[in-house]
């Protein structure tokens, strides 16, 4: 399941500016039950926000931080969090690559990407690469909290300027893709929106069903699906369902 929480209120920086830096911290000591977090960001500033507004919520307990790729993996390997919370940028490799190292050590860790980047394909790219989530640093502080508690369960998450974007950038490809489409292949599309059958279709516009089932391989190579479901998905993002029979 795919959570989404709407942006409101101060955002996660506006809350760090506002707080000031330890002059010195120990890696929290961690109790059964509680969440917890490697932070991965370049900014030890940044980094020290992020811990004491998680750590004032009792149930996470940041154990570790890395400016680095380098530095992640290591902290990672040695710590072994159930959450990492991840920059995109850092110096040297991106915590894009920084994330692939971990998965490559650990498959299925739960990476939460937390990033100034508020585009559509670097919220992609994290989660085609495995990322458990993704959400802005324009969120409220309470969405980054959120977050963590979702992935820690298991499940994905997405703060709702993301989701948004994100979906928007999914019709548009999925706008392209029709376009490509013939007028004949529209129309079979169209009709298996509606949930009819290949014989029906051929019944219904005067072909055999051969011609039919071809015309549906084509369509669901034009719109990139694998599957009937994903096709259905895909004539569902193009506005194409049972209403419009």
């Amino acid at each position: 399941m795919l959570q989404t929480v709407p942006v409101r209120g101060p955002t996660v920086l506006g809350w760090l500016r506002g707080t000031p830096p330890r002059k010195e911290h120990r890696m929290a000591e961690c109790s059964p039950g509680q969440i917890t977090v490697l932070l991965v960001d370049d900014h030890a500033v940044v980094r020290e926000g992020y811990r004491r507004l998680l750590e004032r919520q009792g149930d996470i307990v940041v154990i570790g931080e890395a400016a680095t790729a380098a530095d992640a993996q290591a902290s990672f390997i040695a710590l072994d969090p159930a959450i990492v919370v991840m920059d995109i940028t850092l110096p040297g490799p991106s915590g894009i690559e920084a994330m692939r190292q971990l998965l490559a050590h650990r498959p299925g860790a739960r990476v939460l990407v937390f990033s100034m980047h508020e585009e559509a394909i670097f919220a992609r790219r994290a989660l085609q690469g495995g990322a458990f989530g993704y959400l802005t640093k324009a969120s409220a502080p309470d969405v980054l909290v959120e977050a963590v508690r979702t992935v820690a369960q298991g499940r994905k998450y997405l703060s709702a300027d993301v989701a948004r974007k994100l979906a928007l950038r999914e019709a548009d490809l999925a706008q392209d893709a029709a376009d490509r489409l013939s007028m004949r292949e529209f129309e079979v599309l169209r009709l298996l929106a509606q949930g009819r059958s290949v014989k029906q279709i051929a019944d219904s516009l005067g072909l055999n069903m051969k011609t039919v089932a071809n015309h549906q391989s084509s369509i669901k190579q034009k719109l990139g699906a694998d599957t009937a479901l994903q096709l259905l998905i895909k004539a569902n993002q193009l506005g194409m369902d049972a209403a419009t029979r």
